[in-house]
C-alpha cells in the first residue's frame, strides 16, 4: 500500500514536471500555458487553498485539486510538445531538485518584510505608548 502511494507521488511530481517545461514551449496556446502555469505555481507552492492541518480535508486540495489541474492542463496542450516535455522532465528527476536561486531570494524577502512589519507594528504599538 505505502509502495503504491510512493510510486503515485512520484508520477503527479513527474506530470508538474512535464507541465513546467510544457508551459515554457513556444508551441503551447497562451490558454494552456497559463493555466499550466497556475498549476505548477500551486503544486509547488507551499501555501495551500486549504490548510493541511485541517483534519480530511485539508490534504483534500493535494490529493483532488492537484492531480486534476494536472489532467486537465495536459490534455490542453499539443501531444508533440507533452511528448518532448516528458523526455526534459525525465533528465529533470534524474538530476534531483533544481535550484531556483531567483524564487528563493523573493520568497526570503518576503518573509523578511513580514516580519519587519509585525515588530515595527508591536513597537509603535505596544512598547512606544509605555
Amino acid at each position: 500500500m505505502m509502495e503504491q502511494l510512493k510510486s503515485w507521488a512520484r508520477q503527479l511530481k513527474r506530470q508538474v514536471f512535464v507541465l513546467y517545461f510544457a508551459y515554457r514551449d513556444k508551441r503551447s496556446p497562451w490558454y494552456a500555458k497559463l493555466f499550466s502555469m497556475c498549476v505548477v505555481a500551486y503544486a509547488f507552492s507551499p501555501i495551500d487553498l486549504i490548510p493541511d492541518f485541517i483534519p480530511v480535508i485539508g490534504y483534500a486540495d493535494d490529493l483532488i485539486l492537484i492531480p486534476l489541474g494536472v489532467l486537465a492542463a495536459i490534455k490542453m496542450m499539443p501531444e508533440e510538445v507533452i511528448e518532448d516535455s516528458k523526455k526534459k522532465a525525465d533528465i529533470r528527476m534524474k538530476q534531483g531538485k533544481p535550484a531556483n536561486w531567483v524564487a528563493g531570494g523573493i520568497i526570503i524577502i518576503l518573509w523578511t518584510a513580514v516580519i519587519a512589519a509585525v515588530l515595527i507594528y508591536l513597537y509603535t504599538h505596544l512598547i512606544e505608548p509605555l
